[in-house]
C-alpha cells in the first residue's frame, strides 16, 4: 500500500521562527527595529512553503532542506510601499534565492551561498 501523506521537506531542527541577525551591508539595530525573521514552521496545507517579514512586506518562498543543502524559490512579497525596510527587503530576497547550504549550530541557523555571501539567524525562542 502506497503512503498518501505529504512528506515535508525541513528538518525538525529547523521547524521554528529565526530572527535575522547578519546580512551584509546591516546593522544588527536594523533588523531589532524591523523584527526581521523568517517563519519556517510552515503547515501541512502547504509543505516546503514558508514565510518572511523584513519590516513591511509578507513576503513567501519555497524552501527544500536536505542534509546541508537547501534550494529557495518562489520568492516573492506583497508589493506595499514603506518608509523603513525597502532597502532589507530587497537584499534579503535576492540573497536568499542565491542560497544554497544551511547549517545549525546552538541556537544559530546561517545560510550560504556558493559566492561567500550568508545569512545568520538566531532561533526566536531563544534568549
Amino acid at each position: 500500500m502506497t503512503n498518501c501523506t505529504t512528506q515535508t521537506s525541513i528538518p525538525d531542527n529547523l521547524r521554528k521562527e529565526w530572527k535575522l541577525v547578519e546580512l551584509d551591508g546591516f546593522t544588527k539595530q536594523q533588523f531589532v527595529d524591523n523584527n526581521a525573521g523568517i517563519n519556517l514552521i510552515g503547515t501541512k496545507e502547504n509543505p516546503g512553503k514558508y514565510s518572511a517579514n523584513m519590516g513591511c512586506n509578507n513576503m513567501f518562498f519555497s524552501a527544500k532542506f536536505v542534509q546541508g543543502s537547501a534550494i529557495f524559490s518562489e520568492v516573492g512579497s506583497t508589493m506595499m510601499y514603506c518608509d523603513r525596510g525597502m532597502d532589507l527587503e530587497s537584499a534579503f530576497a535576492a540573497a536568499l534565492a542565491k542560497m544554497t547550504n544551511y547549517s545549525v549550530e546552538g541556537h544559530y541557523l546561517t545560510l550560504t551561498a556558493p559566492t561567500g555571501e550568508r545569512m545568520k539567524f538566531v532561533a526566536s525562542d531563544w534568549d
